[in-house]
């Protein structure tokens, strides 16, 4: 275990004494619902996580579960912040503008930041922690975010970015969670396997993949936020030790919840389920190369032979949304929501199947449930609605083991999933756009790349919109993505909790800042 006990830290008995002391339970209304309490400050959130590894790391360039993020979002800040209605506001830059083009961007610090050792935030703090992830030798799982970065200057406490092309979501992009800000150290650059950081609590201990304690951090400068005391992160991989340490009052939050047992969870007194619909989604991609899928009448007749409805209701057990075969999640800033709906149709499907020239089609999906919770399941289902279509889809059972490099991007027709992005820039560019690395489906568009990258450095609102909607019906028609479903992020808590009336849909727990948002009801 890696202890950083400092002066003034709680011991694990003493945060628990804290719960018992403020941990009340919310009122009930007469109909029979919670009546929430005011905030108050004080207690110990203990959370239990269903991520976590013993090879997590300190360094931000390697945080790749909730365990690691959360915990990047409990003891840092970052340079904007995606606020629980996803837009955008300051965090430690106080305001930032784009040059005409988008090229150029200029972000004002804030003044006085305290990091937890005492150290005041400066503009090099900030060139340091960005110039960590960048260049050739960088092993930062955010490097490529960062390479279109060509310089970073500073001028007193205002810190200037130079992009090698524009991008209207530049701001968005310094909002990522790899991006903490951290202290240079002499030598100019960070350490990135400091404890230190600026935001809401202190790390005291830390022992990767089994838990992890904070404390609030005093000097912290957001005076309406950080109301608990102390943060436990404990990590519990078993569904049913996670929802049972959340009954027996052993945990007051768990990050997931057991689609197939969450019905337990609600009817258990004392507990609320938590479900957030945001940019996590499940897909069935076509490798548009490969026959019969370069074929588009072929990925439309598969896209009218499944029966998303049922997918959600069962597979989901009604924790999520319909997909419309585009990864934008409909709670999106440029969400097409006047996009035609694609839902099971046999007859259509037919059509298609005939336009292709073909009047029945046999084909294989290969699927285990390494790619989502209830694969398998999903293209069982997916084989008896397509018979009604015609189409005879043999589900070939693979094994979970090596399923994401034996399997996915190597099968023409698998499964997947996404948690989303939070721009709609950084969801295409990553998956979609011709030669990114991970688009799945090997699709390539001409019109659509031509209006990523139009859109991208478009800062006229309106303008982008029409084209973000226009790439999404090409995606939807044209693509290679077969998206039935959303599913939301699933947790649980104690009535003990006060949340706010919106919850942030970027990343689970609140957009990962459960620490600083949520409190006890007085």
């Amino acid at each position: 275990m890696t202890k950083f006990n400092r002066p003034g830290g709680v011991s694990r008995r003493t945060m628990l004494q804290g719960t018992a002391a403020v941990g009340t339970a919310a009122l009930i209304t007469p109909w029979g619902t919670p009546l929430r309490a005011q905030a108050v400050r004080g207690g110990t959130l203990r959370i239990g996580m269903a991520h976590g590894s013993t090879t997590d790391s300190l360094d931000p360039g390697t945080w790749e579960n909730d365990f690691t993020i959360l915990q990047g979002h409990t003891r840092n800040n970052y340079l904007t912040e995606i606020a629980a209605d996803g837009s955008l506001v300051p965090e430690l830059a106080e305001s930032w503008e784009a040059s005409a083009d988008a090229a150029t961007w200029t972000f004002r610090l804030r003044e006085n930041v305290a990091f937890h050792s005492g150290h005041i935030m400066t503009a090099q703090d900030v060139i340091a922690s960005i110039n960590y992830h960048r260049g050739e030798d960088s092993t930062s799982a955010a490097a490529p975010i960062v390479a279109p970065i060509v310089d970073i200057v500073a001028d007193g406490m205002t810190v200037i970015f130079t992009l090698e092309s524009g991008n209207a979501d530049f701001p968005f992009v310094v909002s990522d969670y790899h991006l903490p800000i951290l202290p240079a150290v002499n030598d100019g650059a960070i350490d990135p396997m400091t404890t230190d950081g600026c935001g809401p609590y202190v790390l005291n201990d830390l022992e990767f993949g089994v838990s992890a304690s904070y404390t609030r951090h005093d000097g912290y400068w957001k005076t309406d936020r950080a109301h608990f005391d102390a943060i436990e992160q404990i990590v519990i991989h078993d569904n049913a030790a996670r929802q049972n340490a959340l009954i027996s009052g052993e945990v007051d939050y768990i990050d997931t919840a057991d689609l197939n047992t969450v019905h337990l969870l609600e009817r258990a007194p004392g507990i609320e389920i938590l479900s957030v619909a945001g940019t996590q989604h499940y897909g069935l991609p076509m490798d548009t190369r490969a026959e019969p899928f370069n074929n588009n009448d072929i990925r439309m007749a598969l896209k009218f032979a499944i029966d998303r409805q049922q997918l959600v209701d069962t597979i989901l057990n009604g924790y999520g949304e319909i997909g419309n075969d585009h990864p934008i999640g409909s709670g999106q800033q440029f969400y097409n929501a006047e996009l035609e709906q694609h839902t099971y149709d046999p007859d259509r499907a037919r059509f298609h199947l005939r336009e292709a020239g073909m009047e029945s089609l046999d084909v294989q999906i290969h699927l285990a449930d390494a790619a989502f919770a209830g694969a398998l399941d999903a293209g069982v289902l997916f084989a008896e609605s397509a018979a009604a279509a015609g189409i005879n889809l043999e589900v070939v059972r693979e094994p979970d083991d090596g399923y994401w490099s034996n399997v996915w991007m190597q099968k023409p027709f698998a499964g997947t999933y996404w948690s989303g992005r939070p721009t709609e820039d950084l969801m295409f560019s990553t998956a979609y756009s011709e030669g990114a690395a991970w688009n799945e489906t090997y699709w390539s568009h001409e019109r659509f790349n031509e209006l990523l990258n139009t859109a991208r450095s478009e800062l006229d609102q309106d303008l982008r919109r029409e084209m973000y909607y226009e790439m999404q019906d090409i995606c939807a028609n044209q693509g290679g993505a077969l998206i039935p479903m959303f599913a939301s992020y699933v947790g649980a808590h104690t009535d003990a909790l006060v949340r706010p009336d919106a919850i942030a849909a970027n990343w689970r727990n609140d957009g990962q800042r459960i620490a600083e948002r949520w409190s006890f009801a007085s």
